[in-house]
């Protein structure tokens, strides 16, 4: 067992090593322990979806999509599969040398039920080195449309759950500026994001918004709530959706109205497949 409270009896100390969390030493500094909170923290709410599929199927396989440096692959699989007689976790990234890494540490490890894979969103969606499904789906800090990216490959692999970290949404506010004059005249709605702050910052909870719907539509019950304690940046939603069956007309209905009303219908192919 671990000198240091924080860290879980079964976490690999190895892992937290190369994860930078420890020093080659064994010691921990605060910046390293709040980081390490921070991934716990988010551990509690992925660890029961992963542990209901595995109930469930008897096995799971889990995509990290925009895996960068595979961190959080890397922390549940250590923490839950590790031990498993099943299951399986991918990290999907686009920059090979951050592939390489974590096939290397992976190796190292005796992970062996890890893949690391350098697709596009559109590779990994008919790729035959993924599954044609995928029990859960992860994306965190996906920067922009990198999040509608991971929901669609999400929607493609037919997922159980998945859950997302959205970050730096600048697409629907860069929209929104571009047809400011002319939505001015349509709707009085359009006050919500005169001035550039309120643009972005409505750009921003307008984009998830029609994320949340999207996925109604598409038949996912959705938890909206804050990711507590995660710091690596200001974008704090985190949306976790579960798959329940058919999906909502109304959904959909109000997704296309809020578009229209908006002004933004030239999103529509984006939000509303």
């Amino acid at each position: 067992m671990s000198l240091i409270p924080e860290i879980k009896p079964q976490q690999s100390l190895e892992l937290l090593k190369e994860l930078h969390i420890l020093t080659r030493d064994g010691k921990i500094n605060q910046d390293t322990r709040r980081k390490l909170k921070q991934v716990y923290h988010l551990y509690q709410f992925i660890e029961p979806l992963m542990a209901d599929v595995l109930e469930s199927k008897g096995t799971m396989t889990l995509a990290d999509h925009g895996a960068g440096k595979s961190y959080l692959g890397f922390i549940l699989y250590d923490l839950f599969l590790k031990d498993k007689g099943a299951g399986h976790v991918y990290g999907v990234e686009t920059r090979q040398e951050l592939v390489d890494k974590s096939r290397e540490l992976a190796d190292r490890l005796g992970f062996d039920r890890m893949g690391f894979l350098n697709l596009t969103v559109e590779q990994s969606i008919t790729s035959t080195e993924l599954p044609e499904q995928v029990d859960v789906i992860t994306a965190l800090h996906a920067c922009n449309t990198a999040t509608d990216d991971a929901i669609r490959f999400a929607l493609a692999k037919n997922a159980q759950y998945i859950v997302l970290v959205p970050c730096c949404q600048a697409e629907v506010a860069s929209v929104l500026r571009q047809k400011k004059n002319e939505t001015f005249g349509k709707t009085p709605l359009s006050e919500l994001w005169r001035h550039p702050i309120h643009t972005r910052e409505f750009g921003s909870q307008l984009t998830n918004v029609l994320r949340c719907l999207q996925l109604e539509a598409r038949g996912y019950q959705l938890t909206v709530t804050e990711l507590v304690g995660w710091e690596h940046s200001m974008k704090n939603e985190l949306i976790i959706a579960k798959k329940t069956g058919k999906g909502k007309n109304s959904a959909r209905e109000r997704q296309l109205a809020i578009l229209d009303e908006l002004n933004l219908m030239d999103l529509r192919e984006r939000f509303a497949y």
